[in-house]
């Protein structure tokens, strides 16, 4: 749905998890991105339990929201556990990877501004 408010477009939109990893599966990638706005990018990602997470340092500030599986989050000289409920901030820059993935992890990711090639 669409708002016009100030002369400025505002979306608003619902999704559930399932379907967007229904959508991802079927795409046969780790990450879908199912939002981009001029602020924002948002995706599903998903690694395999005894998965390796290849990603480099972003340009954009992350957060990470796990709503499935185990594992630990190393971010610069910090290394934490995560499970469902997780949250985790990761600025622009900031070397970071999941690894020691005991169950599969469903990780919802944000953008912020939104996610650029090459990153």
């Amino acid at each position: 749905m669409t708002d016009t408010n100030d002369d400025r477009s505002v979306m608003t939109a619902g999704f559930e998890l399932d379907r967007l990893e229904a959508e991802r599966s079927a795409a046969r990638r780790p990450y879908h991105e199912f939002l981009r706005v001029p602020t924002l990018s948002a995706g599903l990602y998903v690694i395999e339990a005894g998965g390796a997470d290849p990603q480099q340092p972003h340009r954009e500030d992350e957060i990470y929201v796990v709503s499935n599986g185990g594992g630990r989050l190393r971010m610069g000289a910090e290394d934490i556990p995560v499970g469902p409920g997780s949250i985790a901030f990761v600025a622009s820059g900031v070397e970071h990877r999941f690894h020691d993935i005991t169950e599969r992890l469903a990780i919802v990711v944000m953008f912020a501004p939104p996610e650029t090639a090459g990153t």
